[in-house]
């Protein structure tokens, strides 16, 4: 037997075959490989090979692909396995042959285990191709996936298997399973999402792909220093990563700047420019207890080799000959890089629009493939949808239409209507900021043939506001069109303006003007504008007025035409932008919000004009989370209690049976068995906690966390002024009276503040500040700990949250779009205490008032809080003016928070007035605190609580959610192979 620190010694004749790759056809063929067992009739002999499956097609008696795979994964035994596991580690090499190290057995199980996800990916995308069924494409800019390893064997059911091949060999499943790094894809929940939806699409058997693009360094590696938080690049395909399969055959031309002219042909033609070069990457997505394996594609960007520059780089002008390289390669090199420069919106508006010219090339190469002779783009529609998922993927809508009629020359009616029923927008936000909005000045230098098509869905927009609300209020549609228009800013077309004419002031006539001014002259006290006086002479002698000759003649000339309003043109101090949320309403047939709040919010206030004129435009989609990844693998101790009381696993599948449990929600023994696990699990974050931060924590103590991405509307700085009160009450008592007073807590802080985002990364200061003083002082001991676990991830999270106690949701009521760690929290029976925002007023309504801890403002006060704020009349409670001035003494070190805390105070100003409204929340929060630890003492009730909330979150499954996209927006069916 192989140990982990003797080199690994491979026999050959026990040795399976590798297995044998072919490449696809443009648009992404299939690899068309499929699997069979080897001779030998001893299990530990059995052979992972797999034949080309291509070669055997038409010869009769030969076995389908799909039979083959069949047979191929009910052989499998941990036998088989260990020895595919050792085949990889020889004839996989990417580490040095001396030792089987645990990362080097990680590479090597996750190439045995992408095997057979190989033979399924072929099998699903061979047998969706030969149907020619309808499939949905996803296009987001992120995919948080988290590791995939043992995502991937529990998924395929071999998580037994796999871990005694790895016994075998000398390792653990779970040690080798920590070596896999987070694939850097993603920031929060909008990419969390994404890949919740990618695992629920495969596991409902639906035709679905997802598009993306390949980070080199993500978003960053976040370090915590003395300094708060530093960000360094993320070094995640270092080590390479053995999920993906290159497709080199599968590349496009992308083109930036040039121009636009019309040719003989009649198109217009996108010439000159930059152009540049996606390659695909594909990473297959398996399904839970079926063979479908879906796909996410990540697009990398190059340059062909003939634009290196062979001669400059040999006369010594390296940097000049590798500039088309640098170009094209720094597109995906970083998740959002920072675009507070020009040259930062470029490369943002860059990767944008790679994401979305290199998949709809990749789709409609597919689409026109599978139809062959039978092509009509009237089809499209039929057999393709395309989800928007928030507004960076907008500029599929020019860029299709831009394809359709330039390149497959359609017309424009033609390539409007085939868009239009296509494509759908996701709305994930209610903050202004995050409805993107493009300079036009640098969208018409990269993309100049998008804006035309830009400029020309804006006019016939504004075409159909004017006829559904007519001309004779002109008032009511000036509000429309600039509501609605997709070009803000920008001056109106010509046709359009004439509409907008008021009757000119006509000067009086010289006579006129005479007979006024001597009457005036006359009065007691003459008041005559500064205006006319420089033009106007009185002579108080002869009581005669003499007027400016100059004055006359214009007076005389003047024209009797009315003049356009004001409205019609352009602000020069204001910046030219395209409205990309508007263009989204505008080009798709379907715009859902993500919780039922939001849904309320986008209808009545952010789309309203909109959601007015196409109603049926407008749904709700509430988010969910795969319960397999947030319940199942990454909480195995819960997952054996629900099964054993349940009697089944079936709710890995059919969360409605997790409502089961709710019988037994008062039972002892289940309540001493969820009990067990919850410890079970926080004495795993006990470690954890110690080795990311040196902090040792009590797992007696309750968990309280709030792990988010940090923003000033999620509201951390609410959740660290509470602990800071709670800290300063404590300091003021004595020991006993502490201990009767407050509940032991382990308050845990995670996620990462935007790197140019300077209130947030004081946040993190200001958290990290007090928890190195809560932490080190004796009196409180082990009453109070304060823990920012740094480059918060999803591997962290499926350590944390189901060790969880109490979950933090507590963002500024109307502002949360909708959360989705509320809803894992909630399934591992953590309890939340929250604000009514976003997915939290669903939580609430299934779980139960009694079982959700509620504080503060409400969406629908917001507006009118804010505006008593700037009126003066709001009245800080004395406990939060307390903790202010605690904090500005100095007790949390040296550190100057005069800016943090003076973000709280004022009546208005940006930076000022708590815009958040953390000051009006602080008392109510407090209060709600108060009642958490009253209900945490009686662990009896709080237990059944816990049960209560897992037994109640049915409804936040992703799978639900999916099911709803399908049937309501995409309209395509499961697919299940034969």
């Amino acid at each position: 037997m192989a140990t982990a620190s003797a080199p690994l010694q491979l026999a050959t004749a026990s040795r399976p075959l590798p297995v044998g790759v072919g490449c696809g056809g443009g648009g992404g063929g299939g690899l068309h490989v499929g699997g069979a067992r080897g001779g030998g009739a001893a299990p530990a002999r059995r052979r992972l090979a797999v034949r080309s499956v291509a070669s055997d097609r038409g010869v009769q008696g030969s076995v389908s692909p799909e039979e083959e795979i069949s047979s191929v994964l009910n052989s499998i035994d941990s036998s088989t396995i260990a020895s595919n596991i050792k085949h990889h580690a020889e004839f996989t090499p990417v580490f040095s042959p001396e030792h089987f190290s645990p990362l080097k057995a990680y590479h090597a199980t996750a190439k045995s285990v992408l095997d057979t996800l190989i033979m399924n990916w072929n099998a699903t995308y061979d047998y969706y191709d030969r149907t020619n069924v309808k499939q949905a494409y996803y296009l987001s800019m992120e995919f948080l996936q988290g590791r995939a390893l043992t995502n991937a064997v529990g998924n395929l059911e071999l998580t037994g298997q796999y871990a005694e091949a790895l016994q075998q060999l000398g390792h653990s499943l779970e040690d080798v399973a920590t070596q896999e790094p987070d694939a850097a894809l993603g920031n929060g929940g909008l990419g969390r999402l994404a890949s919740c939806f990618l695992d629920s699409l495969a596991t409902l058997n639906y035709p679905a792909w997802g598009y993306g693009l390949r980070y080199k360094h993500g978003l960053f590696k976040q370090i915590i220093t003395k300094d708060g938080q530093e960000e360094v690049a993320e070094n995640w395909l270092e080590m390479g990563n053995p999920w993906e399969i290159v497709r080199t055959d599968v590349s496009y031309p992308v083109k930036f700047y040039g121009k636009v002219v019309e040719g003989t042909d009649g198109r217009m033609h996108w010439i000159g420019g930059e152009n540049i070069k996606v390659v695909a990457h594909d990473i297959p997505i398996p399904g839970y207890k079926t063979k479908t394996t879906n796909n996410l594609r990540l697009w990398s960007t190059t340059v062909p080799s003939q634009d290196f520059d062979l001669e400059a780089f040999n006369a010594g002008d390296h940097a000049s000959a590798y500039e088309a390289h640098l170009n094209a390669e720094k597109i995906c090199h970083v998740l959002y890089p920072g675009d507070e420069s020009p040259e930062g919106k470029v490369l943002r508006l860059k990767q944008q629009y790679t994401l979305c010219s290199a998949s709809l090339q990749d789709i409609i190469a597919r689409f026109e493939r599978r139809a062959g002779d039978s092509l009509s783009w009237e089809d499209f529609p039929s057999k393709v949808a395309v989800q928007m998922n928030d507004t960076h993927p907008t500029l599929c809508i020019p860029e299709l239409m831009r394809i359709l009629i330039d390149v497959k020359g359609l017309s424009w009616n033609e390539a409007w209507s085939i868009t239009e029923r296509t494509v759908a927008y996701t709305n994930h936000t209610v903050l202004p900021e995050a409805l993107e909005k493009w300079s036009l000045d640098i969208m018409q230098k990269l993309l100049p043939r998008h804006v035309e098509i830009i400029e020309k869905i804006d006019g016939e927009l504004m075409n159909i506001i004017i006829s559904k609300y007519g001309t004779e209020d002109t008032s009511l549609l000036k509000k429309k069109i600039k509501e609605m228009r997709i070009l803000d800013n920008i001056d109106l077309p010509d046709s359009i303006a004439k509409l907008f004419v008021k009757p000119k002031e006509k000067k009086e006539s010289p006579a006129k003007l005479k007979e006024k001014l001597l009457v005036k002259s006359l009065e007691p006290s003459v008041v005559v504008e500064e205006k006319t006086v420089s033009k106007v002479e009185i002579n108080e002698d002869s009581e005669e007025v003499e007027v400016d000759s100059e004055e006359v003649v214009e007076a005389e000339n003047e024209d009797s035409e009315d003049e356009l309003d004001p409205f019609v043109k352009s602000d020069p101090k204001l910046p030219r932008v395209v409205r990309m949320a508007n263009l989204c309403v505008v080009g798709g047939h379907s715009v859902n919000g993500v919780a039922a709040i939001h849904s309320e919010i986008v209808k009545e206030d952010v789309f309203n004009s909109f959601y007015e004129m196409w109603p049926a435009k407008f749904q709700n989609k509430t988010n969910g989370v795969t319960p397999r990844r947030w319940i199942r693998f990454c909480n195995p101790e819960l997952s054996a209690i629900i099964s054993k009381w349940i009697g089944s696993d079936d709710w890995v599948l059919n969360t409605d049976k997790l409502a089961e449990l709710k019988k037994f929600a008062d039972d002892e023994d289940l309540q001493s068995e969820w009990r067990a696990a919850k410890k079970a699990n926080k004495v795993k974050v006990v470690s954890l906690i110690r080795e990311k931060t040196g902090y040792i924590v009590s797992p007696d103590a309750m968990f309280d966390v709030q792990v988010k991405r940090i923003h000033e509307y999620k509201r951390q700085l609410l959740n660290i002024l509470g602990i800071v009160y709670r800290y300063k009450k404590m300091k003021e008592m004595s020991a006993k009276d502490r201990i009767n007073s407050f509940v032991p807590r382990v308050c845990i802080f995670g996620g990462k503040a935007f790197a140019t985002y300077v209130q947030a990364k004081r946040i993190v200061k200001f958290i990290t500040d007090v928890a190195a003083t809560v932490n080190h002082d004796p009196e409180i001991g082990d009453l109070l700990k304060v823990v920012f676990i740094p480059d918060y991830n999803v591997s962290v999270a499926e350590a944390l949250i189901p060790a969880s106690e109490l979950s933090q949701h507590i963002s500024t009521a109307g502002m949360e779009a909708s959360g989705t760690s509320n809803m894992k929290f909630a399934m591992n029976g953590c309890i939340l205490i929250g604000t009514l925002d976003g997915a939290n007023v669903e939580i609430r309504e299934e779980v139960g008032e009694e079982n959700f801890f509620l504080f503060g403002a409400e969406a629908h006060e917001i507006a009118g809080l804010r505006k008593e704020r700037a009126q003066g009349k709001f009245v800080p409670d004395p406990r939060f003016e307390e903790v202010k001035r605690f904090v500005r003494s100095g007790v949390f070190g040296t550190y100057n928070y005069d800016d943090l805390m003076g973000s709280l105070e004022g009546n208005e100003g940006y930076g000022r007035a708590d815009y958040f409204l953390v000051g009006k929340d602080f008392p109510s929060y407090i209060e709600c605190q108060e009642k958490v630890d009253k209900a945490y003492r009686d662990q009896k009730l709080w237990t059944r609580m816990s049960i209560l909330n897992t037994a109640s979150s049915s409804k936040f499954n992703s799978d639900r959610t999916i099911h709803e996209y399908a049937k309501d927006i995409w309209d395509i069916k499961p697919v299940i192979l034969p």
